[in-house]
C-alpha cells in the first residue's frame, strides 16, 4: 500500500494508537518495535479491541484484510506524518535546545492559541515516535503548529526536520545535556544546530536568543532572524524583543523595554533561567501579530506542572520541584538561582545526572564544588556518581530513601530545591507529601 493510499484510510480513521492498552474502537494501530517489545505480536489484540486496521511489518502476524503489511512500521508512520504535514500551508515552529524546550513550547503555544487555532506537542512526546504522532494530530482547522524536538545524538534533529518541514525554528540554549550521545559540548552545538541548518536550506525564519554568541554564529545565513535578549547583555538595537528581570522571589517578574515597551509580565515561573523562555514567547507572539495584552495574559496565566520548576507550598514549607530532568547546565542554573533566593533554612535534595558518558564523574564533582561555594542548612545527594565523590553532605541511594530522610526531619518554614535526572524520579522524595509535616 502506498502512502497516499494509506492516507485515504487515515482520513477516515484519524486516531492513531501504538499501544493496545490505550486503544479505542476505530483507531489505526501501528505495530512499532523496540528493544524489548514487538508490536506485531499484538496486532490480533488490537483488531479484537476494535482497531479499524493494524499496520504491521511482519507478514506472519497478518490477520485478514484489516491487516496492512508494510516494509517498516516506524518509517511508514513518519512518511504518513510528512504527507499529512504537506496538506497544510501554515507556520510550523520547531523548538529544540538543551534546557527549557517544554516550558518554551508551552508558553509559545499559550500565546499563539489566544489568536490562532494552534496544535502542539503533547507533554514531552518529542522523539522519533512522538513527533510524527504530533503531526498526525494536526486538525483541518489548524492555523499554527508548534513542535518540540528532543535529541540525544547527532543527526536526530536533522531527521525530524525531514518529515516536519518547519518554517520557523527556535533553539532555547546550548548546554551540557546528553553528552554521552553527542560526544561532548561541540556535538551538542552541531546536533541542536541541525534545526538552523534545515531552516537555512529552505530560507526559513529563526528565533534567536541574541545573548548567546554561539547561537548568533549558528543563525548566520537564515532567511530571517527574529532576535530577543536581555537588557544590558544584548544591544537593544539588534533585538525585536528586549526585557529584564525585575524580581524572582518567588515568581519571575519581567519588564519589557522593546517588543511590548513598558509592559510588565508577572509570571508563575520560578528561576531566573526562565527569563529567556518568556522573552522567546513574546518574540513569537509579536512576529505573528498577537495583540500585546493577549501575550501578557497568556504568559501570566501559564502555570508549570509535571515536576518542571513547580513551586509547591506544603504547610509552612516552600518546595521548588524541578525533578523532570537534569544536566550540568540546568543543575548549575537551578542551584545558583536557589542560592540567591533571600530565604533562610535552605535544603538541597539533588539526584544524580544521567547520560553524561566519560564526563559524568567530573560534572558531578563540579556540582559538588558549586554546592560548597554557598551556604545551605542541609544538603542531600542521591545516587549515581555523587556516591563516588568524597563530600561532606548526606549521601543516599534513592529518591525513596530521600523521602524517608525528609519524613524524619519534620521541617518547618524551610525552602527546598528538589532536582535530578528523570531516571532518579526525585519527585518520590515528596511521596504523597507525607515527607513534610502536617499543620
Amino acid at each position: 500500500m502506498t502512502i497516499p493510499q494509506l492516507y485515504e484510510l487515515f482520513k477516515q480513521f484519524r486516531s492513531i494508537q501504538t499501544d493496545t492498552r490505550k486503544l479505542t474502537p476505530g483507531d489505526l494501530y501501528f505495530a512499532l518495535k523496540g528493544e524489548h517489545f514487538n508490536g506485531n505480536a499484538f496486532a490480533g489484540d488490537a483488531l479484537n479491541a476494535g482497531a479499524a486496521y493494524a499496520i504491521i511489518d511482519n507478514p506472519s502476524f497478518a490477520q485478514g484484510d484489516r491487516t496492512i503489511v508494510v516494509a517498516d512500521v516506524l518509517s511508514t508512520l513518519q512518511a504518513l506524518a510528512l504527507h499529512h504535514r504537506r496538506q497544510f500551508n501554515i507556520p510550523v515552529i520547531a523548538i529544540t535546545g538543551s534546557n527549557g524546550k517544554t516550558t518554551t513550547k508551552e508558553l509559545v503555544h499559550a500565546v499563539l492559541s489566544t489568536t490562532y487555532k494552534t496544535y502542539t506537542t503533547e507533554g514531552n512526546l518529542n522523539n522519533h515516535i512522538g513527533i510524527p504522532l504530533t503531526l498526525l494530530k494536526i486538525g483541518d482547522d489548524a492555523q499554527m503548529a508548534v513542535v518540540e524536538m528532543g535529541a540525544n545524538h547527532r543527526h536526530e534533529i536533522e531527521s525530524y526536520c525531514s518529515y516536519t518541514e518547519p518554517t520557523h525554528g527556535l533553539i532555547t540554549n546550548l548546554g551540557k545535556a546528553h553528552l554521552e550521545g553527542f560526544g561532548g559540548v561541540e556535538g551538542v552545538r552541531k546536533g541542536k544546530g541541525e534545526l538552523f541548518d534545515y531552516l537555512r536550506s529552505v530560507k526559513g525564519t529563526g528565533f534567536l536568543f541574541y545573548d548567546d554568541p554561539w547561537l548568533r554564529s549558528m543563525s548566520e545565513g537564515l532567511g530571517a532572524v527574529v532576535a530577543y535578549g536581555t537588557a544590558g547583555v544584548s544591544p537593544e538595537a539588534a533585538l525585536s524583543v528586549c526585557g529584564e528581570l525585575r524580581k524572582s522571589e518567588p515568581f519571575l517578574q519581567v519588564g519589557l523595554s522593546k517588543g511590548l515597551p513598558g509592559d510588565t509580565i508577572n509570571s508563575q515561573l520560578v528561576g531566573a533561567y526562565n527569563l529567556p523562555n518568556i522573552l522567546a514567547a513574546v518574540a513569537v507572539g509579536r512576529q505573528f501579530n498577537v495583540p500585546g495584552d493577549r501575550i501578557v495574559q497568556a504568559i501570566e496565566q501559564y502555570k508549570p506542572d509535571n515536576n518542571r520548576s513547580q513551586l509547591l507550598e506544603i504547610d509552612s514549607n516552600q518546595v521548588i520541584l524541578d525533578a523532570y530532568n537534569a544536566n550540568p547546565s540546568s543543575m548549575r542554573a537551578a542551584i545558583e538561582n536557589f542560592a540567591i533566593l533571600p530565604a533562610a533554612n535552605k535544603v538541597l535534595i539533588l539526584g544524580a545526572m544521567a547520560e553524561l558518558g566519560p564526563d559524568s564523574l567530573h560534572e558531578h564533582q563540579e556540582v559538588v564544588a558549586l554546592i560548597k561555594a554557598h551556604r545551605w542548612n542541609q544538603v542531600v545527594l542521591v545516587g549515581g556518581d555523587f556516591a563516588k565523590i568524597d563530600h561532606p553532605f548526606i549521601q543516599l541511594a534513592s529518591s525513596e530513601e530521600a523521602g524517608d530522610w525528609l519524613q524524619s526531619q519534620r521541617l518547618r518554614h524551610a525552602h527546598l530545591l528538589i532536582k535530578g535526572s528523570r531516571s532518579m524520579k526525585m519527585e518520590k522524595a515528596l511521596g504523597n507529601r507525607a515527607g513534610l509535616p502536617g499543620k
